[in-house]
């Protein structure tokens, strides 16, 4: 996979540049392009160090509720022993720059650029940086939802490059996804997917349905349909969709459009939320 993913890197334009971006926060959708993504607001996080992360999405009353995504930035020498203080919320990880060794249940392992883990929740696991050169990676955090009968998920470790992409039917492979997870697998209650998209493909309709979405944009640029508006988006951009937000889009080129996908899954509906 020769794929290189957009990561920040934060700084701050000068003073000379005009106040004009594209970022968009609606009731239905939000739109955090990668120009916001600056050294002001990156957070610190408990018992991590040389970390900050970019939090570009949380849980909100009235919107998305089912997940937090992080762009963690580790520097040379950084990381946590104890990176996780929640013993319920499960994680996928996505490395985009750097390399992280990776610690899960005493098993070792490093993630390259498109490498990825799902931590089950309960897990003991660190991250480092040991290389010599910035680690920047997507932390993706859910509360995970256990089911009688069911068995808790075990700890997943892969990469863009070692999956195969399932072509979308009828598409003759100009729109695919790559599943590091088996969709039918109950025992996962959300989905972190890539999706791609070649030049000039399109999502030929509406979806609306009832899996929130977050999107990173890794690679690429489109115009997306959110709502009732449409949105240019390219690599570094997040899109950010409530349940039920209409949502379709057009892969702009000259390269393939690519994008990191959750959206949770293959449980109910909560019937005692109010």
């Amino acid at each position: 996979m020769s794929a290189r993913y957009f990561a920040p890197t934060g700084g701050h334009p000068g003073q000379d540049q005009l106040l004009t971006d594209r970022a968009v926060f609606t009731d239905a959708y939000a739109v955090i392009p990668r120009g916001t993504m600056r050294d002001i607001v990156t957070s610190n996080l408990p018992f991590w160090d040389k970390t900050r992360a970019w939090v570009i999405a949380r849980p909100l009353s009235g919107f998305a509720e089912t997940f937090s995504h992080y762009i963690t930035e580790v520097a040379p020498g950084g990381g946590s022993d104890r990176p996780e203080d929640n013993a319920e919320a499960e994680a996928v990880l996505f490395v985009v720059d750097g390399t992280a060794s990776l610690s899960v249940n005493g098993a070792d392992h490093t993630l390259e650029p498109g490498g990825f883990a799902f931590i089950p929740p309960g897990s003991d696991w660190s991250l480092k940086n040991n290389g010599d050169d910035m680690l920047r990676f997507h932390w993706i955090r859910k509360a995970y939802q256990a089911v009688s009968g069911i068995d808790a998920p075990e700890v997943v470790i892969s990469s863009d490059a070692a999956v195969a992409p399932t072509e979308m039917p009828g598409t003759d492979g100009k729109w695919a996804t790559t599943r590091f997870v088996d969709p039918q697998d109950m025992r996962h209650d959300m989905a972190v997917t890539i999706v791609t998209f070649e030049p000039g493909a399109v999502i030929p309709f509406l979806e609306t349905h009832v899996m929130e979405h977050g999107l990173y944009v890794l690679e690429g640029k489109a115009v997306y349909r959110l709502n009732q508006d449409w949105v240019e988006v390219e690599a570094g951009d997040y899109m950010w969709l409530r349940a039920f937000c209409p949502q379709a889009c057009y892969a702009g080129g000259p390269g393939q459009f690519r994008y990191l996908l959750y959206k949770d899954v293959n449980r109910h509906m909560p019937l005692n939320r109010f």
